[in-house]
């Protein structure tokens, strides 16, 4: 009986060290899922205790690539995955599989002293295609129009090249726009430039710039759910087939409702109302 009870010991001590040792679930992707994910991730390791993760957000783009690769278990994506990127997945015999967790409205963001308070999608696109280059065109200063975008890994630059560059007729950005790394470095220089334009998901926004209307609607959890704001979006977790064991865990935990509590709390919305 001794003997026997010394094995299951040493068993469970095993088992234990296992757990221990097991690799992290590895999440990237889009900087914009970046701060509901990892808030998620922390409350969930909290509950469920020697579950690891590592988070980090290289762009949308980059997380499609790590999931293709096998680098990363979960791909955050600010943008549906393109037939491309498809494409590379299946020939490394990965199979992306996406789970909404979010809602997020793309807020157009000038400088705080701007007195331009509203722009229609046409205006957005002639402004950020070089066409309107001054802010008297649209009501505003006599100043000139400073556009900045975001690098082509970025699915919010995805998005707004879907939402409103290619919107009728696909145009161009202008050779003149600066481009951002990533959403911080958008807000730092819009902040920065009283003649600056850009976009920014709705959870980045702060009172460091002032976000604009567009077609008269405002950014809001309200406006995104009924489909009122224009430029309102899901933002997305894809995984490799259908998951399983603590990623499947986790991705029910996200859409739970405690996960959409902490997608409200980090300034986004949740698919659903939750109280």
């Amino acid at each position: 009986m001794k003997k026997v009870l010394t094995a299951f010991v040493a068993t469970l001590v095993l088992a234990a060290a296992s757990a221990a040792m097991a690799a992290p679930i590895v999440m990237d992707g889009s900087t914009t899922v970046l701060p509901f994910g990892q808030a998620a991730v922390e409350q969930y390791m909290k509950e469920h205790q020697g579950v690891q993760f590592s988070v980090s957000g290289t762009g949308t783009g980059n997380g499609f690539k790590s999931l293709a690769d096998g680098a990363a278990q979960i791909a955050n994506a600010s943008r549906f995955i393109k037939d491309s990127e498809i494409q590379n997945c299946i020939s490394k015999k990965v199979y992306p599989v996406p789970f909404a967790v979010a809602l997020d409205c793309i807020v157009p963001i000038v400088h705080k002293d701007n007195k331009v308070a509203d722009l229609t999608k046409a205006q957005l696109k002639d402004i950020f295609a070089g066409k309107i280059t001054n802010w008297k065109e649209v009501g505003g200063a006599d100043a000139p129009i400073v556009v900045v975008g975001r690098d082509t890994s970025s699915g919010t630059y995805g998005t707004w090249q879907e939402m409103i560059m290619d919107a009728g007729e696909k145009t161009r950005v202008t050779a003149k726009a600066q481009v951002t790394a990533s959403s911080g470095a958008m807000l730092a220089t819009v902040s920065k430039n009283p003649n600056a334009i850009g976009y920014e998901g709705m959870g980045y926004v702060n009172d460091t710039v002032k976000g604009l209307k567009v077609e008269g609607v405002a950014a809001s959890a309200a406006t995104a759910r009924n489909g009122q704001y224009p430029l309102s979006r899901f933002l997305y977790m894809f995984t490799n087939g259908w998951p399983q064991g603590e990623v499947l865990n986790f991705l029910m935990y996200m859409q739970s409702d405690a996960g959409q509590k902490i997608v409200n709390s980090t300034g986004y919305v949740s698919l659903r109302e939750v109280k």
